[in-house]
């Protein structure tokens, strides 16, 4: 104990006489200026610098031209320092024993339209690469004189203003100008009449969605041509002319998942005054694609009374980041229409991925787990003969996407349940590959089922 307490006072009297321990100095980023003109935006609380830039330009060889620090510190950054930017760049800021880091990022100047409703009814579908914008109405619209509500980039000026009438009877173009980007959107008014393609959902209006939700349907309304947005009121009240519709898809997000009939019947309440229209509709030959939780709708069409029995999913902002991209199989099923020419994974033909490392996912399923263990379905043969449904793809012991095959007296059903098929992520940064899989195989079913 004696030489312990020795070996200490030896110690604490040396770290006094060196000041090795320096603990009172700040360890900021105070001020940088790049290429001499553009200087630095600085968040000391999450320790970050945007440098904000012209639309064109480039970031790859940007100068160091200014720097200060906090007093007494020090970097592993100096004026002179050339830096590439095309990828955030950490700084370790020094003062003493203390040390932060800061992450350097730029931005370029941009100039987008990010919302465009016309009446504050009629949701406009956003073509970022062609800088295009079509709008969807309803015959009997006066598109003489309709009112745009337009959202832009922050600080972004719009001209002709939103929220002033114009006459859409042609095209009309918006031009969203910030600092150095200018951009010209080209507004097309479509009047419609009977939709071939119906995306139905529980909102009055396809703007009231959630987000998982309004990412499908603005797919679908883009790609598929006479396709349009109604709620399950509008059919349940006859407002919505289904003669000439091949396909009705329904794209059910909740967040936290709908586990079981009772809480389907409560969460789409809204949907079940429509039935009597959609079995009509069914029954006369008209298809569906049910995703998500809208696969337990065939058993209120007349089919089986049935419906997923292993389901889940989580909040759309605690959506967890897969690490790897997530797959699901389809072996045994890799000829039917719906998973051709998908991007594949050469060293796993019997798997479909979906999404990518990085992106961000609610992994909400509706599937039927198969195993003599729980579920009521010890084999696939059992599955199908309770359901009346055809497995399409899933592994061993689940069934993640089946068929309700079309014959005279009704039209097909294609369900997706696997947690995997997801069309809104808020992750940024993640280079797509897979996910683009979700919207072909969402096109091939639409073509499957309309034939």
């Amino acid at each position: 104990m004696v030489y312990i307490f020795a070996l200490c006072s030896v110690m604490l009297a040396s770290c006094k006489k060196d000041n090795s321990f320096n603990l009172e100095g700040d360890c900021n980023i105070e001020s940088i200026t790049l290429d001499s003109l553009y200087k630095g935006t600085i968040d000391p609380v999450k320790r970050t610098v945007m440098v904000a830039i012209p639309e064109k330009y480039d970031e790859q060889l940007m100068t160091v031209t200014a720097l200060q620090l906090s007093a007494g510190a020090e970097a592993n950054l100096h004026v002179g320092d050339q830096l590439n930017l095309l990828s955030p760049r950490t700084v370790v800021v020094t003062n003493g024993n203390l040390y932060q880091e800061f992450t350097i990022r730029v931005k370029h100047d941009e100039a987008r339209i990010i919302g465009f409703v016309l009446n504050n009814e009629f949701v406009g579908i956003i073509n970022e690469s062609q800088h295009t914008i079509t709008v969807q109405v309803p015959e009997g619209t006066n598109i003489k004189n309709l009112v745009p509500t337009i959202t832009a980039t922050e600080g972004a000026t719009i001209t002709p203003a939103s929220g002033v009438a114009h006459d859409f009877t042609n095209p009309v173009t918006f031009t969203v100008t910030y600092n150095t980007a200018s951009t010209a959107y080209v507004v097309t008014v479509k009047v419609m009449g009977k939709p071939k393609a119906l995306y139905a959902g529980l909102a009055p209006t396809q703007q009231q969605l959630n987000k998982e939700e309004q990412a499908a349907c603005a797919w679908l309304l883009s790609t598929i041509e006479d396709a349009q947005y109604a709620s399950f009121s509008d059919i349940a009240a006859g407002h919505v002319d289904l003669s000439e519709c091949k396909v009705i898809w329904w794209h059910f997000h909740k967040d936290g998942g709908v586990d079981g009939k009772g809480q389907f019947e409560t969460n789409a309440a809204d949907a079940l005054p429509a039935v009597d229209k959609l079995k009509e509709y069914y029954n006369n030959g008209g298809a569906f694609l049910l995703t998500r939780y809208a696969t337990y709708l065939p058993a209120y069409l007349g089919e089986a009374d049935c419906v997923p029995n292993n389901c889940w999913g989580q909040d759309e902002d605690k959506a967890e980041t897969v690490n790897n991209p997530w797959e699901f199989s389809i072996a045994g099923h890799t000829d039917h229409a719906i998973w051709q020419n998908l991007l594949m994974n050469p060293e796993n033909l019997n798997s479909v991925y979906t999404c990518d490392k990085g992106y961000r996912i609610t992994n909400s399923t509706a599937q039927y787990h198969i195993g003599a263990d729980w579920g009521g379905y010890a084999t696939k043969e059992v599955f199908c003969s309770k359901t009346g449904a055809v497995d399409i793809a899933g592994g061993n012991d689940a069934v993640v996407a089946w068929e309700y095959p079309a014959n005279g007296t009704h039209g097909g059903i294609i369900c997706i349940g696997s947690g995997c098929y997801d069309w809104y992520t808020v992750a940024e940064g993640v280079t797509e590959y897979y996910h683009a899989n979700v919207s072909k195989i969402t096109e091939n079913a639409i073509n499957y089922l309309s034939k």
